[in-house]
């Protein structure tokens, strides 16, 4: 095939890739049509990764087969295995991957451009000792690519380290929030040395040499860490969510610099769109981006909320599937508990029995319920809930009032009343589900623990609110055999 007909085969490839991965984002928007979108996008991916071998600058084709091969398996592998409860680890840890493969791109870019060696173009010699050495260094990249490959590097690297903290943090390998003395200054430090060599790398990388490139890069790296460690557990969607853009981010930089119209779109999209999933998941919790990641929410350690009064009142799962029984409206709100206990598909068993007595159900989805975006929405998509009982915060808060219980199954922090009531709590300001408006409560829950972030809910000890304790599938069941027991 002509060289420039190949080209032209390429570049299509690229751009029907790309319609791809719009089209695939477009339709991820809604769960009714996200599992197609998903698939369209990886049609792309696939179309996009198959153009790719066919550059003419393409060598080491057998050791990007093998890679391919390797991580396609070992995705493969951990996607078939992956409990829906790690699901945000998984993802956290893919993050990472693809932020991590960018800062390679932009590093091995670097060395190549300070490792750049002299070149004698001609030499005057005089009894063996040398007068005059004439020499040249290969022309520099422009200085846009050193600038995007260096930003590229420093973002991926960031977004590398940072998200397998995140990643320790969720699977419980490290606690939730690590803060020492004069860590914001520490950080402070590290980034400011950090920009100081990138800006280095940038402006004169023969001058620069081979360690400012790899001082550099380890500054990045650290810099994730330290951003990371006294990020609480309760603001893991925002910050699994901002990795996703920095990820995004810097695969589109580093897209420019190999002049790769895939990898600039791909970028732009994935960036676009983890940006806009950060602000929603911030501003669902009423706090800046800058408030997430130097902020004290997340902790108890966060502030010194005031002392709860009261008692945590039980209530066996008889006397609660009769309450539910006999209600004209109840709202189901599950929580990261519900994805411990894999309770999902029990609990929908519960509401359709709920449903068949005419009861109106309906489920109440906090916007960072869970460990990730749209956690609990997943959960209940794989358990078969319709779309049209899934409502979101804003739309089910104002029927808690006219609700006759509410079902709480695992769901902490985003139900906490404090939040809008203890201006000492490390939670308030944020906006909750208002579970506690309604009639009657009832809250699943395995013991008298507090929440991921730390913070003891008030809720619990309300006068309409009843504890009934136990394992989220082995209450949902027992709600189920109580319930098809009334019917006789």
């Amino acid at each position: 095939m002509d060289a420039a007909w190949a080209s032209h085969l390429i570049r299509a490839s690229y751009f029907i890739a790309a319609l791809l991965f719009i089209l695939g984002l477009k339709r991820m928007s809604s769960p009714r049509t996200a599992r197609g979108g998903i698939l369209w996008a990886g049609v792309g991916m696939l179309l996009a990764v198959i153009a790719t071998f066919f550059l003419p600058e393409m060598h080491n084709l057998a050791l990007i087969g093998i890679a391919l091969l390797l991580g396609v398996g070992a995705a493969w592998v951990s996607g078939r295995r992956v409990a829906m409860t790690a699901m945000p680890q998984m993802v956290a840890l893919y993050n990472g991957m693809g932020g991590g493969a960018a800062a390679a791109i932009g590093a091995v870019e670097l060395i190549r451009v300070v490792s750049g060696g002299e070149t004698v173009l001609a030499a005057l010699h005089f009894g063996g000792m040398p007068l005059l050495t004439v020499t040249t260094r290969p022309p520099l990249p422009p200085l846009s690519d050193l600038v995007l490959a260096v930003v590229g590097a420093l973002i991926g690297a960031v977004s590398f380290s940072g998200s397998l903290v995140a990643f320790a943090k969720l699977q419980g390998w490290m606690d939730r929030r690590l803060v020492f003395p004069g860590q914001q200054a520490i950080n402070l430090v590290v980034l400011a040395c950090t920009l100081l060599a990138a800006a280095d790398l940038a402006a004169a990388p023969y001058h620069a040499g081979a360690a400012v490139l790899v001082l550099f890069l380890v500054l990045a790296l650290a810099f994730g860490v330290l951003m990371t460690l006294p990020i609480g557990g309760a603001d893991m969607p925002v910050v699994i969510s901002l990795y996703n853009a920095f990820t995004g981010l810097a695969v589109a930089f580093e897209g420019y610099v190999l002049h790769n119209e895939a990898m600039i779109i791909a970028g732009m999209v994935v960036g676009a769109a983890g940006t806009l999933l950060t602000q929603l998941m911030a501003k669902a919790m009423n706090r800046s981006i800058g408030n997430v990641l130097f902020g004290s929410f997340g902790s108890a350690g966060g502030g010194t909320a005031a002392v709860i009064g009261g008692a945590q009142k039980p209530i066996e799962a008889s006397d609660a599937a009769v309450m539910m029984a006999y209600a004209e409206r109840v709202v189901i709100v599950p929580g990261y508990g519900m994805a411990v206990a894999q309770a999902q598909h029990k609990v929908w068993e519960f509401a359709q029995a709920l449903i068949a007595r005419g009861v109106k159900v309906k489920f109440a989805i906090h916007p960072v319920a869970g460990r990730m975006p749209g956690h609990m929405n997943v959960l209940l998509a794989e358990a078969g809930v319709p779309y049209d009982l899934i409502a979101d915060m804003d739309d089910i808060n104002p029927e808690f009032p006219a609700t006759d219980v509410a079902l709480v199954i695992g769901a902490n922090d985003v139900v906490n009343p404090v939040a809008k009531t203890d201006p000492s709590s490390p939670i308030f300001g944020m906006p909750i589900l208002d579970v506690a408006s309604a009639r009657n409560i009832i809250v699943v829950k395995r013991g008298r623990g507090t929440g991921f972030a730390g913070i003891e809910n008030a809720l619990f000890y309300a006068d309409n609110a009843r504890m009934l304790y136990g394992d989220g599938q082995g209450v949902a069941a027992k709600l189920v055999t109580e319930i098809k027991g009334l019917d006789g």
